[in-house]
């Protein structure tokens, strides 16, 4: 009966890692059973709990992002109450952020978008910002044409402008796609209207 009850302690190496690829796999392919099952082996194998919390933080941003902003408040509440309770208790926050993160609308478009933008910056260097963007504190770079232009979208219909706020050589980039469901599909719908409406003033 004691051998039967013993925890199944994870190897520090590979099953660490192959267990915790698991948990995350299977919260991005939506299974809450799935995921509860790892999360549980990570668990009885002796897993430290923040460790488990810190890759819910960043499963809920690298994979749901803005299709629901409120998972990354659930997984930082989650790693909160772990710090404060510890183990055992601290198996029942974890479960519920597993199942709310499984049980999610996914999306990466955040986590794609910075990486292409950081692509950007190493293949181009520092370009320089456009003069109408940049701060102007004295007479002397306001008379070299810092901040001459700028359009404050405060001060225009619906809030937007059409004004370059890339570099020069990167005008024509996109790096953020909301995906067409959740709470993404708001965003990408208001993005789209604020085209339609640039596009009507023109």
């Amino acid at each position: 009966r004691l051998l039967k009850d013993r925890p199944v302690r994870l190897d520090r190496g590979e099953d660490h890692y192959n267990v915790t690829s698991a948990l995350i796999k299977s919260l991005r392919g939506s299974d809450p059973d799935a995921a509860l099952h790892w999360l549980a082996r990570l668990i009885d194998g002796g897993e430290d709990p923040t460790y488990i919390a810190r890759r819910l933080i960043i499963f809920a941003s690298e994979d749901v992002g803005n299709a629901d902003p409120r998972a990354l408040s659930v997984a930082v509440d989650v790693a909160r109450a772990v710090e404060r309770i510890g183990l055992p208790e601290g198996r029942i926050p974890l479960a519920q952020a597993v199942t709310w993160l499984a049980t999610c609308p996914k999306s990466n478009a955040s986590y794609l978008a910075i990486n292409a933008a950081l692509a950007d910056v190493k293949r181009h260097g520092p370009l320089p910002v456009p003069l109408h963007l940049r701060n102007a504190p004295t007479r002397e770079m306001k008379a070299e044409g810092f901040g001459e232009g700028y359009e404050n979208p405060h001060e225009a219909p619906d809030r937007i402008v059409r004004q370059q706020y890339l570099p020069d050589a990167l005008t024509d980039r996109q790096y953020y796609q909301p995906a067409p469901h959740g709470a993404e599909k708001t965003i990408l719908e208001r993005m789209t209207w604020w085209a339609k409406r640039l596009d009507e003033r023109d």
